[in-house]
């Protein structure tokens, strides 16, 4: 069905790998093996080789590797490179750029969908590096099988250890399956804070990371969507969409939404826009002094709101509107309002006053609500909620019964 490139680095989980790659060739795959230098002290190159019936890329400096299977060659034939297992070095070369090894190299010249299954000690896998790098990877695009909890080989007890190969399979499956589903397609996915000035030096701002957009924006373009991406201030690093427009302001977000929305299909507003801005920007930096300093806000423009209104002007039922309602108290009462008000499809609400979910974290927890219902997406990735989103954007994009018939 298709060749994927497995590569193994240096963990315990190597041997896990071994089964890994029969389970993938008896569901119809071919299966290229890279081992890191590290990964051979766990397991010998030649038993992958006896089940892959191909020879295992071991170093970027064996003879003939430049003429036959160098990772130019390799990383446009394979459909997919999955890591397994992913140690915390492997995942921090990738974050980093760093190609010092045949695997590096590869991951840097492929443009083929990526999954890592990391496996580590619990307090590496825990530590703000590894996280750090983790997040990075997500914010491009990388999916991830995630480790799971029990006996590791350092004798601790906790989560680290390798995925079982069957759950690896099966991702690799879904990955597949998942792709160019979105293909012409064209999607704006609006990320991160607004600030809105109040002199040279000092703004309004929330704490909005961008996370949240980010992933939906990879997600969307690695299954074949042509994603327009308007970020707020961020510092994160843009995946490969189509187009990106920084901006920062919530009156630059919006004039850059309504100018991309007569060519979308879906708009996905995850950026947490200010609701007021300060009615004039001082010239120059406001002086310190010891008495109170009054600031007079007025409201913003209200984007969903415009875009549906838009929409209504022109009688159709694209581009579909998905919203984001970020809340501390009421959420289902004020997302469900705050739908109906703003005349959108779906609104995907969250609670930021819960710990692991909303801004600066990784992970999420959503409810959506559109005209069929409630779903509740319990706490995880927030690569994995993009991943969910995206399934049904799927769904919702599929055309209607009237537009079918026009």
């Amino acid at each position: 069905m298709a060749l994927i490139g497995l590569g193994v680095s240096g963990g315990i989980g190597a041997y896990k790998a071994v089964e890994l790659a029969r389970l993938l060739q008896k569901r119809g795959h071919d299966v290229q093996a890279v081992m890191t230098r590290a990964a051979a002290r766990f397991v010998g190159p030649v038993t992958f080789e006896a089940i892959t019936r191909r020879l295992v890329i071991t170093s970027q400096w064996e003879p003939g590797a430049n003429a036959d299977i160098e990772h130019i060659s390799i990383a446009s034939d394979i459909a997919l490179l999955v890591v397994a297992p992913a140690t915390a070095n492997v995942i921090g070369k990738f974050a980093a750029g760093i190609a010092d090894d045949f695997l590096s190299s590869l991951y840097l010249a492929t443009t083929a969908p990526v999954l890592l299954a990391p496996a580590m000690n619990t307090n590496m896998l825990a530590h703000p590096a590894v996280q750090k790098n983790l997040a990075e990877l997500a914010a491009r695009g990388v999916k991830f099988v995630d480790p799971g909890e029990g006996y590791l080989a350092c004798g601790w007890i906790g989560k680290g250890r390798l995925a079982e190969p069957e759950m690896i399979a099966d991702a690799v499956d879904r990955v597949l399956s998942s792709r160019q589903t979105l293909a012409g397609k064209r999607v704006i996915v609006t990320a991160g804070p607004t600030y809105e000035d109040l002199d040279p030096v000092r703004f309004v701002g929330n704490r909005s990371s961008g996370k949240m957009g980010y992933a939906l924006a990879a997600e969307l373009t690695a299954r074949g969507a042509a994603v327009t991406l308007i970020t707020g201030p961020t510092a994160l690093t843009v995946p490969p969409v189509s187009s990106v427009a920084r901006v920062r302001s919530a009156r630059d977000m919006h004039d850059a939404v309504m100018a991309a929305l007569p060519q979308a299909d879906a708009l996905v507003m995850a950026a947490a826009v200010a609701n007021y801005t300060a009615a004039s920007v001082a010239g120059q930096k406001i002086a310190h002094d010891d008495g109170a300093l009054n600031v007079q806000l007025v409201p913003t423009a209200d984007i969903l709101a415009d875009a549906a209104a838009w929409r209504r002007r022109g009688g159709s039922h694209r581009p579909l509107l998905v919203g984001f309602a970020a809340e501390t108290s009421d959420l289902l009462e004020r997302a469900r309002a705050k739908r109906v008000r703003k005349g959108i499809d779906v609104i995907v609400a969250n609670d930021v006053a819960q710990p692991g979910a909303g801004f600066e974290v990784d992970t999420n927890e959503v409810t959506i609500i559109d005209g069929a219902g409630e779903e509740t997406l319990p706490l995880q990735a927030k690569s994995a909620i993009a991943s969910a989103l995206a399934d049904r954007l799927e769904r919702w994009l599929q055309p209607s019964p009237a537009e079918t018939r026009a």
